[in-house]
């Protein structure tokens, strides 16, 4: 362990913030770019996160999106808001602890809890930025990503 925490925690982290920040960059939904990267892509960059992490993101997202085909779509949650955003690497943050309690909670694969993550409906709560749910307690989010409601 480096840091304040292991390694594959701190590439998830990259990872996640990866594909915040393409989706800032494209205007897509994260679930959008999640699923247009598919889960070879995903693997890659959550196995070569600390590669990439030496890389400046920028050069490294346009590779993503150029791989994947990801075209610009419509969907602008940074323009959209009306309060302080959050940067990619808060976001990162918020997706890596859903995940990771998603994968301990039903005792799945770490890429699997991602998909589930990011294809849940806890997904567009996250990417409200005018709502308070982003900076919720993290069991909070854990918790309606588990069982399907905000409490």
């Amino acid at each position: 362990m480096t840091g304040r925490e292991d390694q594959k925690s701190n590439d998830l982290f990259f990872t996640c913030s990866l594909i915040d920040y393409i989706a800032r960059k494209t205007k897509n939904k994260r679930s959008s770019i999640v699923n247009a990267l598919g889960r070879t892509s995903i693997e890659k960059i959550y196995d070569l996160a600390d590669v990439y992490h030496s890389d400046s993101i920028d050069t490294v997202s346009e590779d993503f999106i150029k791989c994947a085909h990801i075209t610009e779509g419509t969907f602008d949650n940074v323009a959209a808001a009306k309060y302080a955003v959050p940067s990619h690497w808060d976001i990162g943050k918020v997706y890596k602890r859903l995940i990771l309690g998603i994968a301990r909670e039903k005792g799945i694969d770490v890429i699997d809890a991602l998909f589930e993550a990011y294809n849940s409906f806890v997904s567009d709560k996250i990417d409200d930025y005018n709502s308070s749910f982003y900076y919720d307690a993290p069991q909070n989010i854990l918790n309606a990503a588990l069982f399907g409601e905000i409490e």
